[in-house]
């Protein structure tokens, strides 16, 4: 006799070939079993395979491929479907991990954190209320109390996991709009939108602040033009006199400082607004005060170089990025405030999912918190790497990224073919190639130069402007990458430019016959 239909039904499924062996189920541990072993070969291959950064594939010769799939023609097995996926994607993925990757800011990742990655998309928690992640929703506090901790905050602070800085973004901005409009307005814009005076907001960054604040901004309907970029020192921080001066200036034309946002850490040149100066002015003018330190949040890691970020205690609140200065997969981005009352400004009750009640039986709904509702366990990966390595050993690989950067600038300052534009407080070196004996287009041969070594796949960098004018960029964020490392980077990038004059000078011969 069976004990229950369950149990007759669950025989019957193991007796033969269950329609739903693909389903994650304690009856499906071999199938998961096999897919997972299947893709970590495939992965493996991909270590292996990828022996530089980028394969150079255009989109013309990877489209034709992408016409041929057809969804109503499934495979018969894992090798078939990953064989597919090495010709669409992994042959091609861009290898973050590779030292001779260092354009934009992707690091390479800890195995703790793709360990607990398995986990995390295998259980597939929500961590938006109490009972849907009960201990999931206490390892993200812990690491969100930890992290304050780090910075500097009280006891009375607070945050939640976001999925990256221009999220974190948008949710400091918010509170900056909100908060302002209900304690000196009276105004409660979560019921009854933005007050008249909501066209005067104003916010002041530096010019070189991420983009994400003005784009957040017009998603606030503030527009951009609530955004006032506040010119750079020489050494691309935020200049104050210029900031206090702005902040008067805007005043007087009837307009309402709202927020400071100051940058730990700027995307182009890694370099600290100086964030003592500006928790000071943003006092003096009664503002909400930001800070952005995505990139810059590695910093918390390390004794050695913690001092550049000094004041960051003093900000209302601060983006962090786990996944760019942390090692960590995307997305592991966290939003963190220094009094958790300002989370109220954006907290929503519903009976299905997190009713009043539940606050007053203490059960912690982090979708109070949250500008997301269903939202994965993404703390598990940092939960997994503190636990295994701990902050010093983090610590470590983001100081040899800073001294590494810092060997780079001096090699490139004492090479008179190439211009240093700036000495970065953590690890962005904008410069160009430019051979004081060629007389050539100096922003078109160092286009040509990025454009050629995307294509080649060799190595990877960046590319801006500064003053209209188009510069190379490393981006350090690779304790692997080495000295040795940039010195071959060097002899790519000097190769493809003197290609680049060779082509212009054999053109000019062309036209001149």
């Amino acid at each position: 006799m069976f004990a229950s239909d369950l149990e007759k039904h669950e025989l019957i499924d193991f007796l033969t070939e269950s329609p739903t062996k693909e389903i994650f189920h304690h009856q499906n541990q071999e199938e998961y079993l096999h897919a997972i072993g299947k893709v970590s070969l495939a992965v493996k291959k991909f270590l292996n395979h990828n022996q530089k950064p980028f394969s150079g594939v255009t989109p013309a010769q990877l489209r034709p491929l992408f016409d041929a799939v057809e969804f109503e023609k499934t495979h018969d097995n894992y090798d078939s479907l990953l064989k597919e996926v090495e010709q669409l994607y992994t042959n091609h993925a861009v290898a973050f991990h590779h030292p001779a990757y260092i354009a934009h800011l992707n690091c390479p990742i800890v195995i703790p954190a793709v360990a607990a990655e398995v986990m995390i998309s295998s259980i597939n928690s929500s961590i938006d209320t109490w009972d849907q992640s009960a201990g999931g929703t206490l390892i993200e506090q812990k690491l969100i109390e930890w992290t304050c901790d780090q910075i500097g905050y009280s006891k009375k602070a607070d945050g939640i996991f976001t999925s990256g800085g221009t999220q974190s973004n948008l949710m400091g901005l918010l509170l900056a709009r909100d908060h302002y409009a209900t304690t000196v307005l009276n105004h409660n814009i979560k019921l009854n939108g933005l007050p008249a005076e909501a066209s005067k907001f104003r916010i002041f960054v530096s010019e070189k602040a991420h983009f994400s604040i003005q784009k957040n901004a017009s998603l606030l309907g503030l527009g951009e033009k609530s955004v006032i970029k506040i010119k750079t020192d020489r050494s691309f921080r935020m200049n104050m006199v210029l900031l206090e001066d702005a902040i008067k200036r805007e005043i007087a034309q009837g307009n309402i400082p709202i927020a400071v946002v100051g940058t730990a850490g700027t995307t182009d040149f890694g370099n600290v607004d100086p964030l003592k100066e500006l928790a000071a002015i943003s006092k003096k003018y009664n503002t909400w005060f930001h800070i952005d330190a995505a990139y810059g949040c590695g910093l918390l890691l390390t004794d050695k170089y913690r001092s550049l970020l000094n004041g960051i205690e003093l900000a209302h609140s601060v983006t962090v990025d786990y996944h760019k200065s942390f090692f960590q997969p995307v997305s592991s981005s966290g939003f963190l405030v220094n009094d958790q009352k300002y989370f109220n400004l954006i907290t929503h009750h519903a009976d299905y999912l997190n009713p009043k009640d539940h606050d007053d039986d203490g059960l912690p709904n982090q979708v109070n918190k949250s500008i997301q509702t269903t939202r994965r366990f993404d703390a598990l990966k940092l939960w997994f790497t503190l636990r295994m390595m701990g902050r010093d050993k983090l610590g470590e690989y983001f100081n040899t990224i800073i001294e590494t950067a810092a060997q780079i600038a001096e090699r490139l300052q004492a090479d008179s073919d190439f211009e240093l534009m700036n000495e970065s407080d953590i690890s962005a070196l904008v410069f160009r190639y430019r051979p004081k004996i060629v007389a050539t287009n100096v922003c078109a041969m160092n286009q040509y130069i990025k454009k050629a070594m995307f294509n080649e796949g060799k190595a990877l960098v960046a590319g801006t402007k500064i003053n209209q004018q188009f510069y190379l960029k490393f981006t350090l964020l690779n304790p692997l990458t080495t000295l040795s490392d940039i010195e071959n980077i060097i002899k790519i990038i000097k190769k493809h430019g003197n290609e680049y004059v060779r082509l212009n000078l054999a053109s000019a011969d062309f036209r001149r016959n």
